[in-house]
């Protein structure tokens, strides 16, 4: 059975992936009843054999008593032992976007034997890209409205929606839902700065994880510029998939299109396997 490890990104929870855990366990998902593809199909049956747990980033969800560390190497450490205290069997597969996609790095390149798998969604970091690129100056202000309106949680998460949602016809249950969230585990502000700072600060190794890689980024991503996922993926030799219209919750913008790119990515990688072993024969 694979194990697989999702985690989320700055001031987000468990509950801010939607139903898009349970689609990707399934390997298959359609919000628009569109049928599904002929790889996807026949992957049901390995996809339904997975674990997909859901873990927090330290000062969210679950761990929100928790304070956040000021450092990217720090989150990872807490992830990494709540994952060893649940029972989770490794070696582990990670899918993280965002802020989660830079824990996943840390643990995939300093704990390389933990890690088989990793995908990374909308990420970013240091010294693949600049500044400008990791956050968008237009989302600048937005993102400084939001810190200054933490106490006012329908005015910050509207704003939060609007920056990193492109889908706009689930608008009102998403608040809802965003707002119920904020009202029974509210990350607080300081942990919001703190997890910035450590996002800020991050950089990664230029060395390749070892484990296979996939990229997926949006190219309508108003809050990350998606050349960050293109840059990493060119350095690392990864695979990369940019989807044409999706914001940087791309998991929640369009949750079938992610499902079926990764599981055809991992059928793609079972396949080299298989050719591999076949030529060892």
């Amino acid at each position: 059975m694979s194990a697989w490890i999702l985690l989320r990104g700055l001031t987000r929870e468990a509950r801010h992936w939607g139903a898009f855990p349970e689609q990707f366990r399934l390997g298959v998902g359609s919000a628009d009843g569109c049928a599904v593809s002929s790889a996807v199909s026949s992957a049901i049956s390995a996809a339904a054999g997975s674990s997909v747990t859901l873990l927090e980033l330290p000062g969210n969800g679950r761990e929100r008593g928790m304070q956040a560390p000021l450092s990217v190497p720090d989150m990872m450490t807490m992830v990494r032992s709540r994952a060893a205290e649940s029972g989770i069997p490794g070696p582990y597969r990670l899918l993280a976007m965002s802020l989660g996609g830079m824990v996943a790095t840390a643990w995939a390149q300093r704990h390389p034997q933990e890690i088989e798998r990793l995908v990374l969604i909308n990420t970013s970091m240091r010294p693949f890209c600049n500044l400008t690129q990791r956050m968008r100056p237009a989302a600048w202000p937005v993102v400084g409205r939001v810190a200054l309106a933490w106490a006012n949680p329908q005015g910050s998460e509207r704003r939060l929606h609007d920056l990193t949602c492109n889908r706009r016809d689930t608008v009102a249950d998403d608040i809802a839902t965003w707002m119920e969230i904020r009202r029974t585990a509210a990350v607080s502000a300081s942990n919001g700065l703190r997890q910035l700072w450590a996002a800020a600060r991050f950089q990664a190794d230029r060395e390749a994880p070892r484990c296979p890689t996939l990229l997926l980024s949006s190219s309508a991503d108003r809050l990350v510029d998606p050349i960050c996922s293109a840059r990493i993926a060119a350095q690392w030799h990864a695979a990369h998939v940019e989807h044409p219209w999706a914001g940087h919750d791309l998991p929640h913008d369009d949750p079938q299109w992610t499902s079926e790119t990764i599981v055809d990515w991992l059928l793609t990688l079972e396949g080299q396997q298989s050719d591999s072993l076949s030529v060892a024969r």
